[in-house]
């Protein structure tokens, strides 16, 4: 729930200054949807993409307040992260919603970023690598897979506080999921791009993004500012 109009200005500056680092990787915007319509008119013809940051799991219907997929897609949107710990949280989504949200977006055309990733409680008690696996085997829709498909681990106590885990509990989470994916018997899910989320900057990026299995960043307070998000960009 940031940005307005006022906003909009940011994404000229990210635009402006890709340039140099518009070949090596691929680059989304998912901005409240009082905006997208306006950043995706922006974004035509550059290498920003643009989606949304959550929608219903219905086509349409008497649902006052929501977005479906489809409305997403008309404003230009392309993906669509769907069970990010915020919403599982504030809004109590169990996985069959995010699942449900996550179908949703595929019969629209979009892509999900399915968003999983354990509580401080859940960490302390040991159990991060059975959330994980709960969420992954019942979040993810049956049809999803490399090409329709992205996971974002976002451990929920690191986003927004400026602590990030160890690189090696990083890479630990990060092969545990590749594991489970293959393990789930879909071939195709063995080349869905894990993305790592919580606290990502400048600072930190690289070393993150190196880490095997780690296909790229879910970034929150580092997007707000062209400089802070160019800055991770640099390092992808």
């Amino acid at each position: 729930m940031n940005g307005v109009s006022s906003s909009i200005s940011e994404i000229e500056t990210l635009i402006a200054g890709l340039a140099p680092h518009a070949e090596k990787c691929e680059i989304l915007i998912c901005p409240p949807a009082t905006i997208l319509d306006r950043m995706s008119q922006i974004c035509k013809g550059s290498p920003v993409q643009t989606g949304g940051q959550d929608c219903h799991f219905n086509e349409k219907g008497a649902h006052t307040g929501d977005i479906s997929a489809d409305m997403i897609a008309d404003l230009g949107g392309t993906y669509v992260i769907v069970g990010h710990s915020e919403r599982r949280t504030d809004h109590g989504e169990s996985n069959d919603i995010v699942k449900s949200k996550a179908e949703a977006v595929l019969k629209a055309g979009l892509k999900p970023i399915v968003c999983v990733g354990e509580t401080l409680e859940q960490r302390e008690a040991g159990e991060t690598l059975a959330v994980l696996d709960d969420q992954i085997a019942n979040s993810l829709p049956e049809n999803a897979g490399g090409e329709n498909c992205v996971i974002a681990y976002e451990p929920v106590w690191a986003i927004g506080t400026g602590l990030t885990p160890e690189l090696s509990d990083i890479e630990t989470a990060h092969k545990h999921m590749r594991a489970k994916l293959n393990e789930l018997g879909v071939a195709d899910f063995s080349n869905v791009r894990l993305l790592y989320g919580g606290s990502v900057k400048p600072g930190n990026a690289s070393d993150i993004l190196a880490i095997e299995d780690v296909n790229g960043a879910l970034v929150g307070g580092a997007s707000l500012k062209a400089a802070d998000f160019l800055g991770i960009i640099e390092h992808s």
